[in-house]
């Protein structure tokens, strides 16, 4: 029930039409008795929506495409893991004080390793926006090797050598080979679910590919995979794990990651 008692967190990014968040994070919160409430908002003025979770006393927000990056400067603190990354996808609000996290690393690198290895592999992740970041640290951190392609070659270069790996330019994602493709960028979400960042033939130069987008479940890019018999990682597991990990920033409560991936996996499917 909601009343005057509600604690209120959310989701802010642009476009949020497409999230589970509020889905799961609603679960979590009735799962739990905790009286609170998990919205998306739509932003596009990223100072404002700061100040209005400041003057609001919003208790906790994620932060999704375009402003991973961007909210940093307007927030007061940043855990050590965000401060690494360069990227932050958690806002706790302690009494006023913006707090800012990034549960993306964690989320991608346990949902990686329940299909693949890590140490000693080439990865090529396609991006390099919030999502590539925290997904390149988690992976140097593991031992991998990396290789970034981005379409602003500068971007991808300057994230390449953050991680100590190489960078390419877009148009030479041909000539590219590796262990694992990741998608890290938002081709082929919803509503524009027939995009592919790479065409088909390419992909016979991996062995897995995971996408980070998670609406639709099963991507383009990933039936694609599929036929050619590689092992795919779809985003839903990252969306989960590094909600989970949000769950227990806000609340100090383990949230239930089964139920809620069941519940994520309904939606969608």
């Amino acid at each position: 029930m909601i009343d005057a008692k509600t604690e209120v967190y959310g989701i802010i990014g642009h476009p949020v039409s497409h999230s589970l968040s509020p889905t799961i994070q609603n679960f979590a919160f009735c799962y739990h008795k905790i009286n609170a409430v998990y919205l998306a908002f739509d932003v596009t003025d990223l100072e404002s929506a700061i100040r209005g979770i400041r003057g609001l006393g919003i208790k906790g927000v994620s932060v999704t495409i375009p402003h991973k990056v961007s909210v940093i400067p307007l927030l007061d603190r940043l855990d050590e893991l965000a401060e690494m990354t360069g990227a932050v996808n958690t806002i706790l609000n302690k009494d006023g004080l913006l707090i800012g996290y990034n549960t993306d690393c964690l989320g991608a690198i346990l949902a990686i390793k329940e299909k693949a290895d890590i140490e000693g592999k080439d990865y090529v992740i396609l991006g390099a926006g919030g999502a590539a970041r925290a997904i390149g640290f988690g992976l140097k951190k593991e031992g991998a090797n990396i290789i970034i392609i981005n379409r602003t070659y500068e971007k991808g270069e300057a994230l390449a050598r953050a991680l100590g790996g190489r960078s390419y330019p877009w148009d030479r994602i041909r000539e590219i080979s590796g262990y694992c493709l990741i998608n890290a960028t938002p081709i082929g979400m919803w509503p524009n679910v027939e995009q592919i960042p790479i065409s088909r033939e390419y992909l016979r130069n991996f062995k897995v590919v995971m996408d980070a987008v998670y609406n639709p479940l099963e991507t383009r890019l990933l039936r694609e995979a599929k036929r050619l018999g590689l092992v795919t990682i779809d985003g839903l597991k990252m969306l989960v794990y590094q909600g989970v990990a949000q769950f227990k920033i806000w609340t100090g409560r383990d949230a239930p990651k089964e139920e809620m991936l069941k519940v994520a996996r309904e939606i969608l499917g």
